[in-house]
């Protein structure tokens, strides 16, 4: 077994900005209130000619320029994601195309808001194992299509954009450390797009209901989040041998500030040591993680042998989290 680790990052936020004062010409709210609540000042929200696969190229693109690796030298591409382009083909086959990765096999992986961690878990086992030597992950949503922009509970907490991160043979002793994921499929109605599959397929009845909304129960979500972050985070750094001492960067989903600060202060860390750009980027789902990670190395924030916990939740209800042992030198 070899080990495997980030070789690259990217990521891309559509142009538009919707802001809170935009959302309180929309919705009864306000700026005060959204803040309070979620921590949430912005958002960015993809032009009406932007998919989810477009959005995914574009911080694809970027990855793979940081790793040096070319498209064709990709063996897989994973992409995260609950707001594909379309029901099939997989979005990743789109990417795919789009950027000539011709020697590449595709798959889309659902796993709501935990949906990066489930794909670099998934992919570093390909480069462990030997099967594939270059992986690319990205976790991609376009939430504005899927949000009611009527109900002032939700729609004040989505943004679209996409994270990605190119996997690749790591030196020994770096790369990723450990895995942790979870999934309790009792909590399925707490956070979910009821209609549009083979259950509820679409008609003229469900759209009338607003099945083809995201629905949360904004307290159910709220507690099983705060609990299972930083579970999650303890398990890995168990799995790993180390301790909340020994993290140097903590990359949580970037759902709500709340959460956010419940988790940090469970875990005794100093604000320096965690990465948000909630307040500019709302929560993006599958996106979120590898944005704010993406972030945290263009602000330099990223060092050789630094310990990087990547940490997150999401509906299913799923949850995960990754120990890394960053370095972006490829092995001799």
């Amino acid at each position: 077994m070899r080990s495997a680790g980030i070789l690259g990052t990217g990521a891309y936020l559509p142009e538009k900005v919707l802001t809170n004062a935009d959302l309180e010409k929309m919705v009864d709210t306000n700026d005060e209130w959204i803040v309070s609540r979620t921590g949430i000042r912005e958002r960015h929200i993809a032009a009406p000619d932007q998919a989810a696969s477009d959005l995914a190229v574009r911080a694809a693109r970027q990855a793979l320029e940081r790793a040096n690796i070319t498209a064709d030298q990709l063996d897989l591409i994973i992409v995260a994601t609950v707001t594909p382009d379309m029901s099939f083909p997989a979005t990743a086959c789109l990417v795919q195309e789009q950027l000539g990765a011709k020697n590449a096999a595709t798959f889309d992986l659902s796993a709501a808001c935990t949906g990066f961690i489930y794909g670099i878990t998934t992919g570093a086992q390909f480069i462990a194992t030997g099967v594939y030597r270059y992986v690319l992950v990205v976790g991609v949503e376009v939430l504005s299509r899927i949000v009611d922009w009527s109900d002032r509970n939700t729609c004040v907490l989505f943004g679209d954009g996409a994270g990605a991160a190119v996997l690749g043979p790591a030196k020994e002793g770096y790369g990723f450390q450990s895995f942790e994921l979870g999934g309790d499929g009792t909590g399925a109605t707490h956070l979910n797009l009821k209609a549009g599959g083979s259950r509820f397929p679409a008609s003229e009845q469900t759209i009338k209901e607003g099945g083809h909304y995201l629905y949360m129960n904004g307290r159910e979500v709220f507690k099983f989040a705060v609990r299972v972050l930083i579970s999650a985070a303890d398990e890995a750094l168990k799995k790993a041998g180390l301790t909340k001492e020994d993290i140097s960067l903590l990359v949580p989903h970037q759902a709500n500030m709340r959460i956010i600060d419940a988790a940090v202060e469970r875990l005794g860390l100093d604000e320096e040591k965690v990465i948000v750009n909630l307040d500019r980027c709302g929560n993006m789902s599958s996106a979120s993680i590898p944005v704010a990670l993406n972030e945290a190395w263009e602000q330099g924030r990223i060092h050789e042998g630094d310990t990087i916990v990547l940490c997150g939740f999401g509906g299913g209800l799923t949850w995960g989290a990754t120990v890394l042992r960053w370095s972006q030198d490829k092995p001799e």
